[in-house]
């Protein structure tokens, strides 16, 4: 390019000297300005329009849901409540006046003529004023009738005694106690007892069935622990000799602990179950 067109040059033509300027390139960036200028005023005038539109609608919006506003007249409806008439209080319930009682006036006693004596200054009788009240007038009403208090029923000043307390026979043999009379050691101790002493051949020994064989003895445990007066009540038909051993086996046994009944150790008529078995072969 010649040197005094580099000064108004523009810098495409500069940068596409000697180049083929009917490329697209050239004419993009020629035409750049341009097109961002109508890119501008095309959005411009858009955002223009939906501002108006926006505008408008409101304005519609408005019209369309006016609200209207009326004055509301009070007086009216004062007038009316005060047409409508009051209803009266009811009367109040007469009050019952208490009947008169009649009094004679008290006059003092003062020595005059009998001729300057007034009637109501006249001092009555004694037995005139039985059933009347004395007071400062006179006045005739009802006799006075006083008050009678009821008699009085005489029922003594004696002592009422509480019901007594039957004491218990802590020296009978009880069925029934607080805590019954226990196997030393508990149920536990019981179990172990009866496996170590019991035969347990008997059952089969009676030519009993499979199963379980249970006997219940019932004996006595006194104050100290004692074993007496031991039976087998209820002895199993399959197996007759279950019963005298465990009666056996509980006469050997070790003592009691004795029943508890008010906190006293007491005499008790204990039941206990002793079970054989015979397994199947």
């Amino acid at each position: 390019m010649d040197v005094n067109k580099i000064q108004n040059a523009d810098i495409l033509d500069i940068i596409f000297e000697g180049r083929n300027k009917e490329y697209g390139a050239y004419q993009l960036r020629k035409t750049y300005r341009g097109r961002l200028m109508i890119a501008l005023g095309t959005m411009l005038g858009i955002c223009l329009l939906l501002f108006l539109s926006t505008i408008l609608a409101k304005n519609t919006d408005n019209d369309a849901n006016q609200i209207i506003v009326q004055d509301v007249q009070l007086e009216d409806i004062k007038k009316e409540e005060e047409k409508k008439p009051e209803i009266p209080p009811p009367p109040p319930p007469p009050v019952a006046e208490p009947p008169k009682v009649e009094i004679a006036k008290f006059t003092p006693p003062v020595i005059v003529k009998d001729t300057e004596v007034k009637p109501e200054d006249e001092i009555k009788e004694v037995e005139e004023l039985d059933d009347t009240k004395i007071g400062t007038i006179n006045q005739e009403g009802k006799k006075d009738e006083g008050f009678v208090a009821p008699p009085v029923e005489e029922r003594g000043t004696g002592v009422v005694a509480a019901p007594k307390k039957e004491e218990e026979d802590y020296d009978k043999v009880f069925t029934k106690v607080e805590k019954e009379a226990k196997f030393p050691g508990g149920l536990e101790g019981w179990k172990r007892y009866l496996e170590r002493n019991l035969n347990a051949q008997v059952a089969s020994d009676d030519g009993a069935p499979a199963g379980n064989y249970t006997v219940r003895v019932q004996f006595i445990v006194d104050k100290t622990g004692t074993i007496s007066n031991v039976q087998a009540i209820d002895v199993p038909k399959a197996c007759p000799s279950c019963g005298p051993e465990a009666v056996k086996v509980i006469k050997r046994g070790p003592k009691w602990e004795p029943a508890i009944q008010n906190g006293r150790e007491v005499t008790y008529q204990a039941i206990q179950l002793v079970t054989f078995q015979v397994s199947e072969e």
